[in-house]
């Protein structure tokens, strides 16, 4: 099994690392994003999965979901993801990233990084996330608040789609566990892990 951490030490017993990559998972709530990390860790192990909706309620418990917050949460994401990959993890960034800015600055200011997008149509990902059992932290009845005014990424909210992400994976097409397989595979060609 390889290591999560990367780092050697070297005779003058200063450490050395290799940036472990960085990959976005991105798509619309409900799109499968969460049920593919979590595969996807199970074929890697010493990966670190960060969670949007989990970092948001220790950053703010209270959320708003205003554009302002979602700025420094995910400017905090992004900050977290950067220094776990110095550390020589390999890391997750499990969230909808609705605006392409956010993901467009992890990419600009993070070594080895790839964005995978989690196509789904709209109306699949309402049906899952009606139905969904575990929501790992996100607020239930995700779709239906989009009608109170709640900010909803796909309905109330825009989601932008990435221009060019590195793997597109269909969720509606294969299971969690093929498109766990394929992001693996992915990491292995790309980043040599």
């Amino acid at each position: 099994m390889r290591s999560a951490r990367r780092c050697t030490i070297l005779r003058s017993e200063r450490k050395s690392c290799v940036n472990g990559p960085v990959l976005w998972i991105t798509g619309l709530p409900g799109s499968g994003k969460s049920t593919v990390a979590d595969a996807l860790k199970e074929l890697l192990p010493d990966l670190v999965i960060l969670r949007m909706d989990e970092l948001r309620r220790f950053v703010t418990p209270r959320p708003t979901y205003s554009d302002g917050e979602r700025d420094i949460v995910y400017r905090a994401m992004i900050y977290t993801a950067q220094t776990l990959s110095a550390l020589g993890h390999r890391v997750i960034i499990d969230a909808t990233g609705n605006r392409r800015k956010w993901r467009d600055l992890a990419r600009d200011t993070t070594h080895r990084f790839a964005e995978v997008y989690i196509s789904c149509p709209l109306a699949l990902c309402v049906e899952r996330e009606e139905s969904r059992k575990e929501t790992r932290g996100a607020p239930r009845d995700i779709f239906r608040r989009a009608g109170a005014g709640w900010p909803v990424p796909g309905l109330s909210a825009p989601y932008e789609e990435p221009l060019h992400p590195e793997l597109i994976v269909r969720s509606d097409e294969m299971s969690p566990a093929a498109a766990a397989a394929l992001i693996r595979d992915f990491i292995e060609r790309r980043f040599n892990d």
